[in-house]
């Protein structure tokens, strides 16, 4: 689910975690914060979830928004993580920026309802 970050960070615009949804799911919700404005958007991914995260940022890019979004920065991190049997483990992460270079589409004005006679 795209998330704001707090205002006054390098990153003010959405970040789009990638689970273990669909890709699909991920790459709809980088089109929609694209096209309401939100720059940059992030996908963050950690572990098996990297590859899924660059598989979405490419779908945005080649399918959707084709020359309408610039990548970069890509962050890449080890994180240090507890896992369930109370171990601490070493977990790669991912996060890709998103901005659009061209401006995002404005909405149609609404026409008003025929009147009825």
């Amino acid at each position: 689910m795209p998330e704001r970050e707090p205002e006054g960070t390098p990153s003010a615009g959405a970040t789009v975690f990638i689970g273990t949804k669909p890709t699909m799911t991920y790459v709809f919700q980088v089109v929609a914060q694209l096209n309401s404005g939100a720059a940059p958007v992030v996908v963050k991914a950690r572990g098996n979830a990297i590859g899924k995260a660059v598989d979405v940022v490419e779908v945005v890019r080649h399918r959707f928004l084709e020359g309408q979004v610039a990548v970069g920065p890509v962050n890449l991190d080890t994180e240090r993580l507890r896992n369930h049997d109370g171990r601490e483990a070493n977990v790669s992460s991912i996060a890709i920026f998103l901005n659009r270079t061209v401006p995002a589409p404005r909405p149609a004005p609404a026409t008003p309802a025929p009147t009825p006679k």
